[in-house]
């Protein structure tokens, strides 16, 4: 499976904007530049005329210009290497590579390989999901991570002192590279990842956690298969939708049996925790 690497030209500025903008059309991971914006989408999703019609959009209010080309995966490693930087949230945990050097100063060192995956903490909804976690109890809890990218948030869960992961994504290179990071950060056989969806988790495994940083649609349409999995008084970490999307995964949460207990924003993106 090839990526697309699209090469904006635009006022820093606008790169957040674009960010949302290219995050809705499919695009998976973004890297901010001195000039603009490298944003990463896999070849059978591009569309062209959606690029070009995005770009016009913004003509009248900056000069914008997008180039394009596919990136062999071979050579991913390579180009995302050269722009990776290690991820701070607040002042507990450091998101880096094996090319940086650890911090000691960060609670949580968290490394990843980073691959072609969302989730490499660089994104919003990551960072906002992560920093929630924080104030979750997670101590001997059994944890899901639904859309697992690099396995980012499993990790920092297991650090947190979860007991049991399990994690999935439908993307082949996602799970490759989650299975990576789990024996990076020293993650046992209570971490296991697969290829797939909620519909191939055995009906009766129960999770005390469940971390879901996937997209409104998916959340809309999988939020009852969750709850069919949540413990009596567990937690559910959603993320992946815009605020204005907010009040329709609470809505659909409420009818599910379950109560809000937190939700937080950034840069036009939320999170929301609920309890059952």
């Amino acid at each position: 499976m090839n990526y697309v690497e699209v090469d904006l030209k635009v006022d820093p500025d606008f790169s957040e904007i674009l960010m949302a903008e290219l995050g809705e059309a499919g695009f998976e991971s973004f890297v901010e530049t001195d000039e603009g914006l490298l944003a990463y989408i896999q070849e059978n999703d591009f569309d062209e005329q959606n690029l070009h019609d995005l770009t016009a959009k913004y003509l009248e209010l900056t000069t914008i210009a997008a180039t394009w080309k596919s990136l062999e995966r071979r050579n991913w490693n390579e180009e995302w290497e050269k722009s990776y930087e290690p991820i701070e949230v607040g002042d507990q945990i450091r998101v880096r590579a094996t090319f940086h050097e650890p911090d000691p100063a960060f609670k949580y060192d968290l490394l990843i390989q980073p691959k072609m995956s969302f989730g490499t903490g660089h994104h919003e909804t990551t960072w906002l999901v992560m920093n929630e976690q924080l104030s979750l109890p997670h101590t001997g809890l059994s944890v899901m991570d639904v859309g697992c990218g690099t396995g980012i948030l499993s990790i920092l869960a297991a650090k947190l002192g979860a007991t049991h992961l399990l994690g999935f994504d439908i993307d082949e290179w996602a799970v490759e590279n989650t299975r990576e990071n789990f024996l990076m950060n020293n993650l046992g056989p209570q971490a296991e990842v697969f290829q797939g969806t909620i519909t191939e988790v055995p009906d009766e495994r129960m999770f005390g956690g469940i971390l879901a940083n996937i997209n409104r649609n998916i959340l809309l349409s999988e939020i009852p298969a969750y709850v069919k999995h949540l413990q009596p008084g567990g937690w559910l970490v959603t993320s992946g939708f815009y605020e204005t999307d907010q009040a329709d995964i609470e809505q659909c949460a409420f009818e599910n049996g379950l109560t809000k207990i937190n939700s937080n924003t950034r840069n036009q993106w939320a999170c929301v925790v609920f309890k059952s």
